[in-house]
């Protein structure tokens, strides 16, 4: 089930966040804000179209990648598991 799996990636990304990396604090909330727009469309659990939610995805991987490589490939399968729930 794809909504459990996006969950499984949210949790392992608090999970990392918790062990305090070394990131901005503008940084954090950036991804703390992108968990609650997850969360928020899987406690809605709708099957529309939303680009702006897996843009603002991609964006954050682009963002983490090179500093935080840990953090990006989470973000990454938090994207894949939004694109196969069809967000």
């Amino acid at each position: 089930m794809p909504a459990r799996e996006l969950q499984e990636q949210l949790n392992a990304l608090r999970e990392q966040l918790e062990q305090n990396p070394p990131l901005s604090e503008a940084e954090r909330a950036e991804l703390n804000e992108l968990m609650q727009q997850i969360e928020l469309k899987l406690e809605l659990e709708t099957k529309t179209q939303d680009s702006s939610l897996a843009d603002g995805v991609n964006l954050a991987v682009e963002r983490f990648e090179l500093e935080h490589p840990t953090l990006a490939g989470t973000l990454r399968n938090i994207g894949q598991a939004l694109a196969n729930m069809g967000i």
